[in-house]
């Protein structure tokens, strides 16, 4: 029974579906998408995955009751998780610490185990994360490393499953193939098998800023030199062993700003809900496109699905934050404002809410505070010390009301007040409300005020 519940999801992986954009600016050309997080693991790595462990298990280097251990942005590491788990092995991942929660959560849900590692750091030292898992496998006994960057498994899984899909679902009519690399798994397989059908085939290469590929392809000179990126799975600071990229001619660096914003564009225009990456490669695309004078045929990849990414590309909370949003500048203390109240990105209570209802709110967003709100006014605070000294003892006083607890002596600034000001509440341990007259614009913490100094600081 066991093989066959395999059998049934692993032949899910692969034969995605093609889509057209109909709703963006793509110039001449006609742009059409795989869409890799149809997938069951919900990424183009699903394909990977099953590949390194077959082969690992045909050639004996993964055996019955091993451990797969691998470096991973995520996809690789859920790609390998649902086929080992499956299989029955033992998951060990690291990965950087710049990865979405959503990942992270996905994986120990398949039972992955999981190592979180810097990701400020590069290649040689004890903490990045390919040096991590390397050293894990060699201490773990009956452990197998992917190692995603040099295995020859990873391209053939491209060169022989996702190369032949596109040719057939283009109907051998096809310009071009925007993509980017990571372990340049899906760029290698693809030149491979194309260079065999259609030699004059276009590759793009999209990059994050910050990533040292784009610069290789223009200059043919490998830096030394990286920059940090907030985009994940794509872009490196060296040039992985199993890369090919004899075959791309043009290349595109796209900033974080532009990726994160592209792919919010792609479900607001086309209802794809997709991962970050996708934005990078969507918006190399977009200028690939845009600059052609003659019509062609154009393929790029829905790398993964946009729900590994709720609490990032999608929050505009977040997005503010790491500055790739913009709200108009006031140029008053509005302007330090994580989470605006007019802007509806504030979560709150009404005092008639019950103190469960508070802790509910607080929990759900990993909140230490709200505002209380009565008919559109503030008229209070409640947090997370509020809550513990009101029900300790007895859980019947979770149905008490926010009204009993909440503290309603504000400290309230006006938005035209000095950064001293508001300096002088925060070294107090207190959290600046920002307040003109009746209206409540929204609250200023030390996280607040450091991440505005992040942004404006040089």
């Amino acid at each position: 029974m066991q093989d066959l519940s395999q059998a049934a999801l692993f032949s899910l992986i692969g034969n995605t579906p093609m889509v057209e954009v109909t709703r963006m600016d793509t110039g001449p050309c006609r742009l059409f998408l795989k869409l890799e997080s149809q997938n069951p693991g919900g990424s183009i790595k699903d394909r990977v995955g099953r590949a390194m462990i077959e082969a690992a298990e045909r050639d004996g280097r993964l055996q019955p009751g091993g451990t797969v251990v691998e470096a991973t942005a995520g996809n690789t590491g859920l790609g390998l998780a649902l086929v080992a788990r499956i299989k029955g092995y033992r998951v060990v991942l690291v990965v950087p610490d710049k990865m979405a929660s959503e990942k992270i959560l996905h994986l120990k849900a398949l039972g992955a185990e999981i190592h979180l590692t810097r990701s400020d750091v590069g290649k040689g030292h004890p903490e990045y994360y390919q040096d991590y898992a390397a050293r894990l496998a060699r201490e773990i006994p009956g452990a197998w490393f992917a190692d995603q960057f040099n295995n020859p498994a990873n391209p053939a899984a491209h060169e022989t499953t996702t190369a032949p899909e596109i040719w057939d679902q283009m109907r051998h009519e096809l310009d071009a193939i925007v993509v980017g690399v990571g372990s340049s798994g899906t760029l290698t397989g693809l030149s491979r098998f194309f260079a065999r059908v259609q030699p004059d085939l276009e590759f793009v290469l999209a990059d994050p800023q910050g990533s040292i590929l784009a610069d290789y392809i223009k200059t043919g000179q490998v830096s030394d030199v990286s920059g940090s990126w907030a985009v994940e799975g794509i872009g490196e600071d060296f040039i992985p062993s199993i890369a090919d990229m004899s075959r791309v001619k043009t290349a595109y660096s796209i900033s974080d700003e532009e990726s994160f914003n592209t792919a919010r564009e792609l479900l607001r225009q086309e209802g794809i809900l997709a991962g970050s990456s996708t934005g990078t490669l969507l918006a190399a695309a977009l200028r690939y496109c845009r600059a052609q004078t003659t019509p062609k045929r154009v393929v790029t990849f829905v790398c993964d699905t946009g729900t590994r990414y709720l609490t990032k590309v999608y929050s505009d909370g977040w997005m503010v934050d790491q500055g790739l949003l913009h709200r108009p500048r006031m140029g008053d203390l509005r302007d330090l404002i994580g989470r605006r109240f007019d802007d509806g990105e504030v979560i709150t209570v009404s005092p008639t809410d019950t103190l469960l209802t508070a802790f509910n709110r607080m929990r759900s967003a990993d909140l230490a505070q709200m505002p209380v709100i009565d008919k559109g006014k503030l008229v209070g605070l409640i947090d997370e010390s509020d809550l513990l000294l009101h029900v300790t003892g007895d859980r019947e006083h979770f149905k008490a009301p926010v009204s009993g607890t909440m503290t309603s002596d504000l400290q309230t600034l006006a938005p035209s007040a000095s950064m001293q000001q508001l300096r002088d509440i925060l070294d107090r341990g207190l959290t600046a409300v920002i307040v003109d007259g009746d209206r409540f614009y929204g609250l200023i913490t030390r996280f607040d005020l450091l991440n505005h100094l992040r942004r404006t600081l040089t």
